[in-house]
Order: structure tokens, then sequence, then C-alpha cells
């Protein structure tokens, strides 16, 4: 039996692999954190809305991704949504948005951009 090459095509695979994963893990924390934040920066009625914050990690092998969203719909409308920009009313009123999300999940992108950037610059 023999065999020539070498095995650096699935060398890159599996580095590639290894460092998705870790990406990840380290996605999966900030998801975590960011959900806190948004919880705890989401105007609290009855508190469903709160409660309602989820995050979901998309990574493929051209990189990845967190998204964040709120589940909870009353007929139709986001309430974390027209608690963001506002809404009008049945009566023909507007009640104004609040601007809760952005102050609250910057610090977390800010985190992990700096996180990340020093992953990658200490190669």
């Amino acid at each position: 039996m023999s065999s020539k090459g070498d095995y650096s095509k699935i060398t890159k695979y599996l580095n590639k692999a290894r460092s998705l994963k870790y990406i990840e893990r380290v996605l999966d924390s900030y998801g975590k954190k960011g959900v806190e934040a948004l919880s705890a920066a989401t105007p609290v009625d009855t508190g469903l809305t709160a409660s309602s914050w989820t995050y979901k990690i998309n990574a493929n092998s051209k990189g990845a991704e967190i998204s964040f969203s709120n589940t909870n719909v009353n007929k139709g409308v986001n309430i974390a949504i027209i608690l963001q920009y506002g809404h009008g009313t049945g009566t023909g009123g507007w009640v104004e948005g609040r601007d809760y999300i952005n102050p609250a999940i910057q610090p977390i992108f800010d985190e992990l951009t700096e996180k990340v950037w020093k992953e990658v610059t200490s190669v």
C-alpha cells in the first residue's frame, strides 16, 4: 500500500472548523450578555416583552453572525419594535418611541469587537 500527497487540505479544513467553533462559543457568550442587557433595558408593563428576547447564531464557512429578536407579538405587531419606534393609537393619537435597544446592545457589540480584534491581531 502506498500513498502520495500531503494533508494540507484536511489540516486547513480542521483549523477552519476549530476556529469556527471558537467563534460560535464567543458569540454564544455575547448572545447571552445581549439578551440580559436587552431584557434589563426594555420598558416594563407586564414584563412579557422584557422576558421575550432571544438570540441566534448563524455560522458557515464564510463567517458567523449573531442576531437578536423579540418574540412578543400582539395582533401581528412586535411589541419591542413599537416601544422602540413609537406607534399610532386606535383613536388617532401617537405614542412616541423610546430608543432603548441601541444603548443596551452597543456596549455588548463594542466589547465583542474589541475581543475579536485582540484575537485577530495577537497571531
